[in-house]
């Protein structure tokens, strides 16, 4: 079924109720920006307890639709520019160009408070695992992300060269061949690939000053935890 044809039964009262909670996480593994678990997490966290509560289960649902929106209308404004682009002779995008084809990397709507929840919610449930084994790029890794959960997402200079270079390193640990003679080895370096991009948006949506903490919102939902 589709993503509108799970919304529906999300906001259907007729349905029993553990149904409708069922049909929302149909609805997250269809779109799930920040991954499935913390898109979950952060869906509890902004609307309230939706496992029991139906007006948090239709924010939630709201707050996803909406997200979602964000995400189809930066779609339609690529593929117009790439339109346009292909009038001008440019055949192929550049390297350089944002694409938000495939899969979303960020919340559409609230960037930074999803993406600081998903590393909070990565350290505490995937962290202890995954840095159980660590070296030079993860230990750094690890040291970016206790500053960036301190600091609202804010990372000093020094912090974002350390946090480049460690992204960097682990794009070179996800190729095919990596895939190929050591799976666990890829997906280990994939999910820190991915926390270290989590740490970007994040570092990206805060405030320039270390230290200084904005309030975080999500339209409609008042103030998110940080």
């Amino acid at each position: 079924m589709s993503f509108g044809t799970y919304a529906r039964h999300v906001r259907n009262p007729e349905l029993p109720y553990r149904r409708r909670v069922s049909a929302l996480r149909s609805c997250v593994q269809m779109y799930r920006p920040i991954g499935f678990h913390a898109t979950l997490s952060f869906l509890e966290e902004i609307a309230g307890p939706l496992q029991r509560d139906e007006s948090a289960l239709l924010r939630a649902l709201d707050a996803l639709v909406a997200s979602r929106a964000g995400w189809h209308a930066d779609l339609r404004d690529y593929a117009a520019e790439r339109r346009l682009a292909k009038r001008r002779g440019q055949r192929s995008p550049r390297p350089t160009d944002p694409n938000p084809n495939g899969s979303p990397r960020c919340w559409y709507g609230a960037p930074g408070p999803a993406a600081l929840h998903a590393v909070r919610y990565w350290q505490r449930h995937e962290a202890p695992t995954l840095l159980a084994e660590p070296d030079s790029t993860t230990l750094e890794l690890a040291a970016c992300v206790g500053v960036s959960l301190e600091a609202g997402g804010a990372l000093r200079p020094a912090q974002r060269e350390m946090l480049s270079a460690s992204v960097e390193a682990l794009r070179q640990r996800v190729g095919p061949e990596t895939w190929r003679d050591d799976p666990r080895a890829y997906y280990r370096a994939s999910n820190l690939l991915t926390v270290a991009r989590h740490l970007e948006t994040a570092a990206d949506s805060a405030p320039t000053s270390v230290g200084i903490a904005r309030p975080a919102t999500v339209a409609g939902y008042g103030r998110v935890a940080t």
